[in-house]
């Protein structure tokens, strides 16, 4: 669902959009769905609130390892002009602290997959990092690899860059704090997801400083930015069935579009298996049933 009529948002991104309240913003997670950095015309229902929702569970298992800008998904604690779009906004919303946000993308990878796979295959590395020889497609990495990217705006693409690199926008002290932080959130994150069913191959945070303090802010460990494949499957040497928008990916590939705008429609059978796959990587992890509570 698209916010209502009369209701904009002062920034739009890909999925996410935000209203500015002064010291606060307020995060609405739409059902869009963006791929190859290019937003798609069908929605996904449930997304919005699956993505919400599990950014909130996360911000509060993973509280101990970094502070978060998570405020209130409550509808009571909406200003009073947001009153009238309560029933689009609940369980899409989070009222989270406004911060300076870094200009970069902490990814992190585990396995090997996507475009590390594909530049593993050309050159023995990922993002410039040297690997051993012999690797497989969706092969565990020894150790998880941090791997930045910069931020794109709309309609462009992120750019992987060297850790050098990264320094060199952020400061070296920031860098490596921001590299600490995102392998220590990847790595008890991973573990807990496995004990549930759930392989996190890869994912990425955004950060940014609230109050002079490091922040992990935006979503966390959803379908949208990691990479999930069913444990149960898992078998290296190829790709991995997964619960996240690689379903749509692969759709997309096997469409013949070129990968620049316009992207075609989905067909129904790849949306509604996307909101599936949606949910069931919210129910796996959390050990919850997914219940909507805001109208589609």
């Amino acid at each position: 669902m698209t916010h209502p009529t009369g209701f904009s948002p002062d920034t739009q991104g890909k999925v996410r959009d935000i209203y500015d309240l002064g010291d606060t913003l307020l995060l609405v997670a739409s059902d869009r769905i963006s791929a190859f950095d290019v937003v798609l015309p069908d929605p996904i229902p449930f997304k919005g609130e699956v993505l919400t929702k599990l950014s909130l569970f996360w911000f509060e298992l993973l509280g101990d390892i970094v502070p978060n800008h998570f405020l209130s998904a409550d509808v009571a604690d909406l200003p009073e002009r947001f009153a009238p779009h309560a029933d689009y906004l609940r369980g899409r919303f989070m009222l989270v602290k406004k911060a300076d946000v870094f200009p970069v993308e902490c990814i992190v990878r585990g396995y090997l997959a996507g475009s590390g796979w594909n530049e593993y295959r050309r050159q023995g590395t990922v993002c410039d990092i040297e690997l051993p020889d012999g690797l497989v497609e969706s092969d565990r990495l020894e150790e998880p690899l941090f791997t930045p990217s910069t931020k794109a705006e709309i309609g462009d693409h992120d750019e992987n860059i060297s850790f050098e690199r990264m320094v060199g926008i952020v400061g070296p002290e920031v860098a490596e704090e921001l590299r600490r932080v995102s392998v220590a959130i990847y790595s008890t994150a991973r573990e807990h997801a496995a004990a549930r069913g759930i392989i996190i191959a890869d994912t990425k945070f955004e950060f940014g400083r609230v109050d002079g303090a490091i922040t992990l802010i935006d979503e966390v460990l959803t379908p949208d930015s990691s990479r999930f494949w069913p444990v149960d499957s898992y078998e290296p040497g190829h790709g991995q069935p997964s619960f996240d928008k690689q379903y749509v990916r692969d759709w997309l590939v096997a469409s013949g579009w070129d990968k620049t705008p316009p992207p075609p429609a989905l067909p129904d059978d790849i949306v509604k298996g996307t909101s599936e796959r949606y949910i069931q990587a919210y129910e796996l992890i959390t050990g919850r049933t997914f219940d909507p509570e805001g109208s589609v």
